[in-house]
């Protein structure tokens, strides 16, 4: 069982999550307007994925046999510039995860609530990798500036990402 004070706060969580995948959906609608088929695949990827996390935290929720809250999802911008600001943007996002991922943590720790720490540990694996491939990908971006043939063949790379679900412990 789980106190009050920590369902609000992976409530929240849902909340973000769910968040993260309508700005993903958003970056995804607007790369396939501009005809940038890979990058839309990309985030559309990142959509999927967040959708799963906001889905894992609202079945540990269940599980602990509190009461799921949904509250409204904020607009994602809807205006995004080249994929490199994209790609800076979505850094930017995923280190505000980071950072509400740590807060649970750190709220669990000062709860003695070993079972949601333990639960935590896959989302902060989780943060540092969504934080690797954001900062590669702008590592990329950024060595082929605005050259068409070098993002064309990120384009290009980005069209073979697939979502894989996470595996059910």
């Amino acid at each position: 069982m789980i106190s009050k004070k920590m369902t609000e706060a992976l409530n929240g969580q849902i909340n973000k999550e769910m968040y993260s995948a309508y700005l993903y959906m958003d970056m995804s609608a607007h790369c396939t307007y501009v005809g940038l088929s890979g990058f839309a695949n990309w985030f559309m990827v990142q959509y999927q994925e967040e959708m799963s996390h906001a889905m894992k935290l609202y079945d540990y929720v269940n599980s602990q046999g509190e009461k799921v809250v949904l509250n409204a999802i904020e607009k994602p911008p809807g205006k995004f510039g080249t994929p490199l600001e994209m790609f800076e943007a979505t850094l930017k996002h995923e280190q505000f995860i980071t950072e509400s991922i740590h807060g649970l943590v750190d709220l669990a720790n000062e709860e003695k609530d070993y079972a949601t720490q333990i639960f935590l540990q896959w989302f902060i694996t989780e943060q540092i990798e969504e934080e690797a491939n954001d900062n590669e990908m702008i590592a990329k971006l950024k060595l082929v500036g605005i050259d068409g043939n070098g993002l064309f063949m990120i384009d290009k790379e980005l069209e073979t990402r697939l979502f894989t679900p996470p595996a059910k412990e």
